[in-house]
């Protein structure tokens, strides 16, 4: 296994009295197992199988991991999904307590088509840390590190926006790189967009590595912004790997009608218009990794070589602002019969 290490400046070494291990480091085998387990499917045209092959490899692995770990962003509610969901336990129940939000699959569609940018992912916080939305979407704007508090906002215009920005970068708007969902709601965005002179970037799905990929994890390329709505499960997600990587990110949960409304009560959430900011989303120290299951932006996908699979990660955490990218090899070969690869 190889490490690429980014630290900031005057780093020193890694400790905390309640999270003092990089768990993430740790977690990430729930990650790769998922990704590996998608990828067999990858353009198999059955986005409902990738997801399940997914979910299952990371439930199975987790088991395995010392953490005391308790879903609060997951794949739905109980007796939504089969493992994973909102309230379920997870980890052998030994370890740091921790709360969780996963995504074991984002863009099961993108591997049935053998897309771009499908990524496994998961974060974790100690209690309460998380955001816990109801299944709903989410406006969001995301930018990277390095730039003035409040430079962008959701609620400005997307051209005054992306003046700000280009004023903030040094550059000019036409020089600017806006990531975008590609989806029939957003035509109205992406005309504004477009009218101010911005060059756009429509991705099919994948906004979890989309927003990420506005801070570039250690890349030498990226979106400059992130704009529109997505899943409310995946902003909270982009918000914990955002607070690692260095970013700002603000969202408004969409709740559509009643139901949400009484869901998202239950949840604690009372004022349906607030503005979210990365803090609000994912409070206290944060971990984050997340491995590729097909090429992207951010990540290289799982790889199949002549003995064994390759995978590629990136492991994030908020308190040293370390980003780690982790190539690694796996023999299934070696790999027991009982215990995850």
């Amino acid at each position: 296994m190889s490490e690429h290490h980014h630290h900031p400046a005057g780093e020193c070494q890694e400790t905390d009295a309640r999270m003092d291990r990089n768990l993430a480091l740790e977690v990430i085998r729930a990650t790769e197992a998922a990704a590996i387990a998608s990828a067999r499917l990858m353009g198999q045209g059955d986005d409902v199988a990738a997801d399940a092959a997914a979910v299952k490899a990371m439930h199975h692995t987790l088991s395995y991991i010392d953490i005391d770990g308790v879903v609060t962003v997951g794949e739905g509610r109980e007796g939504e999904a089969p493992a994973l969901y909102s309230g379920q336990k997870v980890g052998s129940g030994n370890g740091t307590r921790v709360d969780l939000a996963i995504d074991a699959l984002e863009g099961a569609t993108i591997v049935a088509r053998g897309g771009q940018n499908a990524v496994s992912a998961i974060a974790m916080a100690e209690t309460g840390g998380f955001l816990d939305p109801p299944r709903c979407y989410m406006d969001k704007i995301a930018v990277g590190p390095d730039l003035p508090p409040g430079v962008v906002d959701l609620d400005a215009e997307p051209c005054d926006n992306l003046d700000a920005l280009a004023r903030a970068k040094g550059m000019t708007v036409q020089d600017l790189l806006v990531c975008i969902l590609d989806r029939p709601r957003h035509e109205g965005l992406i005309g504004k967009v477009r009218a101010c002179g911005a060059r756009v970037m429509l991705i099919p799905d994948g906004d979890v590595s989309a927003v990420i990929a506005t801070a570039h994890g250690g890349l030498d390329v990226g979106p400059d912004i992130y704009m529109g709505s997505g899943g409310a499960a995946e902003g909270v997600l982009a918000a914990a790997a955002l607070k690692c990587a260095g970013g700002q990110m603000q969202g408004r949960l969409r709740l559509r009608d009643d139901a949400t409304r009484a869901e998202a009560m239950k949840r604690g959430i009372v004022d349906f218009e607030r503005k979210y900011t990365i803090d609000d989303m994912a409070r206290g120290e944060v971990m984050f990794a997340a491995t590729g299951v097909t090429p992207g932006a951010l990540l290289q996908g799982v790889r199949r070589v002549a003995r064994g699979i390759v995978t590629h990660s990136v492991v994030m955490r908020s308190k040293s602002g370390t980003v780690r990218f982790i190539t690694a090899f796996h023999d299934p070969k070696r790999a027991s019969c009982a215990k995850p690869l």
